[in-house]
């Protein structure tokens, strides 16, 4: 398991773009029969990819959880949510099976022993996006499609940023103890999320973007809305944002993101909002 030490706004602006990406960045999630996982010291998050092909995998494969949870396995005091941005495929929790498709989302609650991972096809595996937050108590493992997703259209193609968000793991949709998480879709032709850009100081972020056609890249700007900075994005990395941290991105395409939020509370509407004429 990969370990991020968590830093503060005065270290990251004297950071160089390799240190940038180093700290924040996530790239390789997806590799064949393997768990990737990288473990943050921000709100103690954890993001998984894992990746079945020819066989089933157990979320804790090759991650020893004592020696990084101190716990006898790894949703003891954990809750998760997981996304399927491959082909269909199955997760199997505590003996019940449920079947995700493309951009569905199963939400697994604290106390959840044995977690397995399999594809329909070998030829079209599933990729399994999985983001974990410590808990302090058990509600329901459910399965919400897309379809059943909570949907809130934004923006407008005046100024590229016409999307919609599809609320997954929010409490409009069911009960966690501090996990959030959603599907941001962007229309052709738009190109921007999340302006104007925000922090909010009781929570931290993690986004993953997808959907990024062949040739493209999205910059994502992070930092002090008086101090961004940026780090280039591909398709299927992910990358961590402190609370004290902006998460807003443009591409030279439109494209899709995950994200997923832990902290405080869970109020979606909590931003600190920056208005883009006081950005630096």
């Amino acid at each position: 398991m990969d370990i991020r030490y968590s830093c503060g706004p005065n270290d990251v602006k004297r950071y160089t773009t390799d240190e940038l990406r180093r700290e924040f960045l996530i790239t390789g999630l997806y590799n064949p029969d393997k768990v990737t996982a990288v473990y943050s010291h921000v709100d103690r998050m954890v993001t998984l990819g894992i990746m079945p092909v020819s066989k089933k995998l157990a979320i804790n494969d090759g991650i020893d959880v004592w020696a990084n949870f101190g716990t006898h396995y790894f949703l003891e005091r954990r809750e998760a949510g997981i996304f399927n941005l491959g082909g269909a495929g199955t997760i199997e929790a505590d003996g019940k099976t449920y079947e995700l498709g493309y951009k569905d989302c199963l939400y697994i609650t604290k106390g959840t022993e044995k977690v397995f991972f399999a594809s329909k096809d070998m030829n079209a595996p599933a990729k399994f996006y999985l983001v974990s937050a410590p808990a302090h108590t058990s509600y329901e493992t459910r399965l919400i499609k897309i379809a059943d997703a909570a949907k809130k259209p934004l923006g407008d193609p005046a100024t590229s940023n016409k999307r919609v968000i599809n609320q997954f793991i929010h409490p409009a949709v069911l009960k966690t103890c501090q996990l959030s998480m959603g599907l941001t879709e962007l229309e052709s032709g738009s190109v921007w999320n999340t302006m104007p850009a925000h922090t909010h100081e009781r929570r931290m972020e993690i986004y993953t973007y997808f959907e990024i056609p062949e040739g493209n890249i999205v910059f994502h700007f992070m930092g002090q809305g008086q101090e961004t900075r940026h780090i280039v994005m591909k398709n299927f990395e992910a990358v961590i944002s402190p609370s004290w941290s902006i998460h807003a991105g443009a591409g030279t395409s439109n494209y899709s993101f995950i994200w997923a939020m832990g902290g405080e509370n869970q109020e979606f509407d909590d931003m600190d909002t920056i208005p883009p004429s006081e950005m630096k």
